[in-house]
């Protein structure tokens, strides 16, 4: 496990900093899992696709200033289970009151803390338990994404409408997120930056947040570039997650209109048909953009279109596709589902849940569910009120939708499995790509791949009347590894091709069939092309070269109706491939 930083509080330099509110210096990470984009795709420093499959715990924007549940559980336990149960990134709501107090070197003494379950806490303030945290995070395999989720520090701040509130003006929100990338730039544990939770308000309202390309105080778009402008002059590397609003006008109506019948009406945060026409532009760091969509279910609040007969195609087709996913459908950027959840009522809610449930893994899409915390009063949470027991049955719903390769959950970090050192249920980055940015080959003794072989007789049977199949063609031999993860009608495959003959195979072409009418939905590190039951998989611009020894892994996402049995045969470039 790697030494990535000093101790909160290391020293004299870590007393004088806490003096201040800062974190101290950090030491360089000995590999950088920073996140950047390529197309839909979200994908780490050397352009493997990842997923980002997490869950939400409140409370630091809240009130209490600090998680909730600290009141009785403990707060390593707690991270150590969400890594353990295979959710890899967290986002942690903060309020832009609570990032200015941190700023000013004024964080809460004495939070609400139960220091006989936290002994380890105990004369803490709150911005000394989130670095501590951070720690955690980082001993564990997760990595964080923060989501100023108000202006105030209020436990209904959402319910208001814009960024920007009493005292607390944009200029506040900007400085408060300048802050955050000043102070993290180093620390590559928190890699993302949700702008703001739920911009809203409906046409009706004196304060509603509109989607143009203006310049107007109450453009949502408008500030998302400013304060990503903020955010990525100190640090280029975070990602930036941008919501949508609430309503957008149709064609022809412009926002003077005051009309209800002019507006296309979503959740609070997930209309994004703005983006259409009036994209988000992040200059030069365009690749750190990512929307982030909020969706819920017939509980949170009855909507039109969970009236008379609906289903998961019907809110694709109605709902989902006009408001967010064709942004992903139309390979404009990836979408991170930052909230969506709820209770399971064995009806219409828990319908909406398995639908999303199966979208999210079918198109592979990003996002955290809401919500760890029991105290979640329209959805409730993964935890009991206890703070300890898991509520099982909704775990089990969302457990399809966290990443896992091999049977094993998979962390973001390219050094720490998820679960920590001695984790029985996660691996690394690594451990699936294979590599890793600044160590691609980790192994000093290993012999250089573009050597010719030591054996003498390589080919003990050169007879040249050999069958052709036995000897390796100009495409050169491999073989594929072929694991699925199922559920009841999609699955995800994970393919590793490994060239074993001894020249490179150039511009390679895997295809195979499908024996039972499975199809692909989507594909990552690769392009797909299909006709019937024919499948083939291209490599993408960054792999198209498979070296003597080396291997590409790359993995597809798609549907099935009964069995999913592998495929019979493969061909490499026209050669036939062993498969494991």
């Amino acid at each position: 496990m790697r030494t990535r930083r000093t101790t909160f509080l290391a020293f004299a330099l870590g007393a004088a900093l806490a003096a201040t509110g800062a974190p101290a210096a950090q030491s360089a990470p000995s590999t950088e899992d920073w996140l950047s984009t390529s197309g839909n795709q979200i994908v780490d420093s050397t352009g493997n696709p990842v997923w980002l499959t997490g869950v939400n715990w409140f409370g630091f924007n809240a009130s209490e200033r600090v998680f909730h549940g600290l009141w009785s559980a403990n707060l390593e336990t707690l991270t150590r289970q969400v890594a353990e149960r295979g959710m890899n990134v967290i986002r942690v709501p903060v309020s832009t009151e609570l990032l200015l107090e941190w700023r000013a070197g004024t964080p809460l003494e004495n939070p609400n803390i139960n220091e006989f379950a936290n002994p380890d806490l105990a004369g803490m303030n709150n911005l000394e338990i989130f670095n501590h945290w951070l720690d955690l995070c980082e001993k564990y395999g997760l990595k964080v994404i923060i989501d100023v989720h108000s202006a105030e520090a209020d436990n209904s701040g959402h319910v208001y409408n814009m960024w920007y509130k009493g005292d607390i003006t944009t200029g506040d929100a900007l400085n408060a997120w300048e802050w955050v990338a000043e102070t993290y730039k180093n620390n590559d544990t928190i890699i993302g930056a949700d702008l703001k939770n739920e911009p809203h308000g409906s046409q009706g309202d004196a304060e509603r947040a509109k989607w143009d390309s203006s310049t107007d105080h109450d453009n949502f778009k408008f500030f998302a570039e400013q304060a990503a402008d903020r955010i990525l002059t100190h640090n280029p590397n975070m990602l930036i997650l941008v919501e949508g609003i609430q309503i957008y006008p149709k064609d022809g109506v412009d926002w003077t209109s005051t009309g209800v019948n002019d507006y296309d009406n979503y959740w609070w945060g997930g209309n994004l048909r703005g983006v259409k026409e009036h994209p988000v532009d992040l200059g030069e760091h365009q690749a750190q953009l990512v929307y982030s969509p909020h969706d819920y279910g017939p509980l949170v609040a009855s909507q039109p279109w969970f009236e008379d007969d609906w289903d998961r195609q019907s809110l694709e087709d109605e709902v989902w596709g006009p408001n967010w996913l064709y942004i992903h459908q139309d390979n404009i950027a990836p979408l991170l589902i930052g909230e969506w959840g709820g209770f399971l009522d064995g009806g219409p809610n828990e319908k909406w849940m398995n639908a999303i449930r199966d979208l999210i893994v079918d198109e592979r899409l990003h996002h955290t569910f809401w919500v760890l915390n029991p105290n979640s009063g329209d959805t409730g949470g993964l935890l009991g009120y206890d703070w300890a027991s898991w509520d099982e049955a909704k775990y089990d719903l969302l457990e399809p939708a966290l990443w896992s390769h091999n049977g094993k959950f998979v962390s973001l970090d390219h050094d720490v499995p998820l679960g920590g050192a001695n984790s029985t249920t996660g691996i690394s980055l690594s451990d699936v790509s294979g590599d890793s940015p600044s160590d691609p080959d980790p192994d000093p003794t290993d012999e250089p791949t573009d050597e010719p072989t030591d054996d003498p007789t390589p080919d003990p049977d050169p007879d040249p009347t050999d069958e052709p199949t036995d000897e390796p063609s100009p495409g050169g031999s491999c073989t594929v590894a072929y694991t699925t993860n199922d559920w009841a009608s999609g699955f995800t495959a994970n393919l590793t091709i490994t060239n074993t003959s001894d020249a490179p195979i150039q511009s390679w072409e895997l295809a195979f069939d499908f024996s039972a009418g499975q199809t692909i939905t989507n594909v990552w590190s690769a392009n797909a092309t299909s006709s019937g039951s024919s499948v083939t998989l291209t490599n993408a611009a960054w792999n198209g070269i498979i070296p003597p020894g080396g291997s590409v892994e790359i993995g597809f996402s798609g549907t099935h109706s009964g069995s999913n049995p592998v495929p019979n045969a493969m061909t490499i470039n026209g050669t036939s491939c062993h498969i494991n």
